[in-house]
Formats: structure tokens, C-alpha cells, sequence
């Protein structure tokens, strides 16, 4: 195929000239191809013309020349390139990574952490997923951070997913629950190629868990005392599911975060719960009392009763004594009744003599004025309507006594 030059080519030089990539072939007259050929708007370029410019352009750009030093050139470039693709194999496994290499795309082997090696791409290739981290997923709201993470806590900029916190309790009534579930990867390999979608499963199996646990627990326990035990059953329920799929996922805790009643009524469930609290408050109020004020009646009860039956006794064994007293005293006046009747007579005098004012006068005195010791005499108490009593009252006569 005739190659028609005469005008500026990129192969060769300013002048038009044709021929061989060079520049050296022989010059045709005409030009205004691209090619530095010319001719008219029908001209085609020669094929082979095309190929030989294009590789002396190649060479030249080579840094060495032909012949054997070129072959040496490609060798070193080949070797090159074997090297870095060798040097490709190297890879590293951080400390909370596990190494799975697959091997035309099958998995073939574990690695540790640290620096390993395996057959360049694409013989083989590398997962490196973390086997270490806690993950987090959150169930019937939204805290706007990111689902792997290990803090805990409601944030404030979150939302709530009504299609997955509310849920119905065991007694027919609606509440509204929000809960985080922890976990991390127990086996990589089953984790990767056992299941599609790890994540997506762990959160769906932890919504039906705790549909299950809380459609047969009713609403009064589940907001108050039984949170912790929903979140053992809802843990131990999740786990064994995930178990029975081969997700090789451990679940590490379930976090309730909000437990609730719909918002259109929490204002009157919490009147309900605050009568309730008050109703609860006042029954302990008066077990309180009531347990304070019966062991204290019991008590004095108890205490009377002691103090009656030492009453008892006590009255019990004075009458005795003084009967068995009477009955000696009758026994010893029957033995010698002049003697007994003489001790008596004494006896009854001390007692009277020591209870008694004694007045001793000698008989030798004259006009011996009488003494009465009026004032000595105990006084009825005065009425109030009675007059006052006059304070001294004159002495009357008294009789002279002697001994």
C-alpha cells in the first residue's frame, strides 16, 4: 500500500521526510498526512510502515541500544518484575487480626499475627478481619456513632426506630424497648463463609430474641425488676441461634437501654406508677408500725402477767407462812397455855410501846399540869368549804398515869 509524504511527520524529520521510522528511507514528494505522507483525502497509510515507526520510536526511548545489550536490557527489566511481584506475598497481621489466605479464591489456611507471607496476586490473597474488637449493634434506635465501638450510653443526638422498639408483652400490652447488643468474632472462617450478611443476622436474630423473651413476660416486671433477666434470656437465646446457623459470632452482653411504655401514654403510666409507688410507700409505713407496735404489746402484756403470777406467789407464800406461825403459835399455847399467854401479852405491848409516845411523870410532883399532845395527832384534811381550823386548840386536863 503506497505511503504518499511531503508534509511534517512526527517519525521523522522537519522536513517531511518518509521511508523508515528513522527518518532515512527515501522522501516522497507531496505531504499533509498525519504521518508525513500526503495525497489526497482517500489515501490510506501503509500498515507495516506503521509498525516499523512505532517500534523505532520504542527504541529510542529505551536506554540502551540493540542487539545484545538490548537483551540484556529486557532481561534485567524481566527480573524486575519477577522480583516485585514476588515481594508482593509479604503482608502483616495486626495484633487483634486473624490471617485467612485464599487460594484462587478458596480459603486454604490461618495466619497469626505478625509478618507472614503468601503466593502473589492472583494465586493467592488475604482477609485480615478483626477476631479481637467488640462490635456493637443497636436495636430500635439509632445514637448517630458508628455500629463498632465499646462505649455504652444513650447518645443524645440519636433516634428512635419504632418499627423495631416496640414490641408486645406477655399480658396483650405494647412497650417500647431500646437495647444494644455486644459481640465479636469467635471463628473467622465460619464468620466470612458460613453465613452472607454476618451483621445484618446477629441484629436480626437479637430483635427476634427479644420479641420472644418479652412476648411472654408482662409489663410491670419487665420496667421494673426483671431488666437484668431479660437481658440473660435475650443473650443466652441469641447465642444459641447464631450457634445453630454456624455465624461464628460470640456475643459478648445485651445492653437495655431504654424500657418504656409508647409515648402517647407514659404520662399516664407514670401517674399509674407514682399511685402505685405511694400506695406501696404507705403499706410499708404501716408494716413498719405495725411491727413495732405488736411485739411492744406483747411485751407488756408478758410483763403483767410475770408480775401477776409474782403477786401470786408471793401472797401465796405469806398466807402460808402465817398460818404455819398460827398453827406452831397454837401448838406451843396447847403445851403450856399460863407461859404462851404471858409471851403474848408481852409481844403485843412492845409492838403497841414502840408505836406510842411515851409520857413518864413522878408522883412526887404537886399541880402537875395534864399534857396532851394534840399537835402530835394526824388531821383530817380540811374541806374546801369547811372554815379554817383555828391554829392552837386549849389543852385538856390529862389524867395522871404512872408505871
Amino acid at each position: 500500500m503506497p505511503w504518499n509524504n511531503g508534509g511534517p511527520s512526527p517519525w521523522g524529520s522537519p522536513g517531511g521526510s518518509g521511508g523508515s521510522p528513522g527518518g532515512n528511507g527515501p522522501r516522497q514528494p507531496g505531504g499533509g498526512g498525519p504521518w508525513g505522507s500526503g495525497g489526497g483525502p482517500n489515501a490510506m497509510p501503509d500498515l507495516d510502515d506503521v509498525i516499523a515507526r512505532i517500534q523505532a520510536f520504542v527504541r529510542r526511548l529505551l536506554p540502551w541500544g540493540g542487539g545484545a545489550g538490548r537483551g540484556r536490557g529486557l532481561l534485567l527489566l524481566a527480573v524486575a518484575l519477577v522480583a516485585a511481584w514476588l515481594v508482593s506475598g509479604f503482608y502483616r497481621v495486626q495484633p487483634d487480626e486473624q490471617g485467612l489466605v485464599m487460594r484462587f479464591g478458596a480459603f486454604n489456611r490461618t495466619t497469626l499475627p505478625g509478618l507472614n507471607y503468601h503466593l502473589p496476586w492472583p494465586i493467592e490473597s488475604v482477609i485480615r478481619p478483626a477476631v479481637t474488637r467488640i462490635n456493637r449493634i443497636e436495636v430500635g434506635y439509632r445514637s448517630g456513632v458508628g455500629d463498632t465501638r465499646q462505649q455504652t450510653g444513650r447518645d443524645q443526638g440519636g433516634r428512635d426506630v419504632l418499627e423495631e422498639s416496640l414490641m408486645l408483652t406477655g399480658d396483650e400490652n405494647i412497650i417500647d424497648i431500646d437495647f444494644a447488643v455486644f459481640w465479636r468474632i469467635r471463628d473467622a472462617v465460619a464468620y466470612l463463609f458460613n453465613t452472607r450478611q454476618p451483621t445484618m443476622n446477629v441484629k436480626a436474630v437479637a430483635e427476634s430474641a427479644m420479641r420472644e423473651v418479652i412476648g411472654r413476660t408482662r409489663i410491670q416486671p419487665a420496667l421494673t425488676e426483671l431488666r437484668a433477666q431479660i437481658e440473660t434470656e435475650v443473650m443466652k437465646e441469641t447465642q444459641t441461634i447464631l450457634d445453630a446457623y454456624g455465624a461464628g459470632v460470640e456475643i459478648t452482653q445485651v445492653q437495655l437501654q431504654k424500657v418504656d411504655p409508647p409515648a402517647a401514654v407514659i404520662e399516664s403510666f407514670r401517674d399509674v406508677q407514682r399511685a402505685n409507688t405511694d400506695a406501696e410507700r404507705i403499706r410499708n409505713e404501716a408494716e413498719a408500725y405495725r411491727n413495732d407496735i405488736v411485739p411492744r404489746a406483747r411485751g407488756d402484756a408478758a410483763r403483767i402477767v410475770a408480775e401477776a403470777e409474782g403477786s401470786k406467789q408471793a401472797s401465796i407464800a405469806e398466807a402460808n407462812g402465817q398460818s404455819q406461825r398460827f398453827l406452831s403459835v397454837l401448838a406451843a399455847y396447847k403445851e403450856a397455855k399460863d407461859v404462851t399467854r404471858q409471851r403474848m401479852y408481852l409481844e403485843t405491848m412492845q409492838e403497841i410501846l414502840n408505836h406510842s409516845t411515851t409520857v413518864v411523870v413522878d408522883d412526887s410532883l404537886k399541880n402537875l399540869v395534864p399534857f396532851l399532845p394534840l399537835n402530835d395527832l394526824p388531821r383530817p384534811a380540811p374541806s374546801p368549804s369547811a372554815p379554817p381550823a383555828p391554829a392552837t386548840a386549849p389543852a385538856a386536863p390529862q389524867a395522871r398515869s404512872s408505871r
